[in-house]
């Protein structure tokens, strides 16, 4: 397990340790933040399209010309 895997872990058994009115308190704190917001819906919709097939940069450009 990698350092950064590691802090993860020892912050989410935290987390989890909380009783469930802190947890949501966390969680509505997070929402508030636009960044974090946007950077959780690019991760949810890479991991939904992961299994999508791939193509070349040049060739998405070079459809988007036509």
């Amino acid at each position: 397990m990698i350092i950064e895997e590691a802090k993860a872990e020892v912050f989410w058994m935290a987390f989890k340790g909380l009783p469930r009115k802190e947890q949501h308190l966390i969680v509505q704190k997070l929402l508030q933040d636009r960044e974090f917001v946007e950077d959780l819906l690019d991760i949810a919709i890479i991991e939904q399209r992961r299994s999508e097939p791939s193509r070349p940069l040049a060739e998405y450009l070079a459809d988007q010309q036509k």
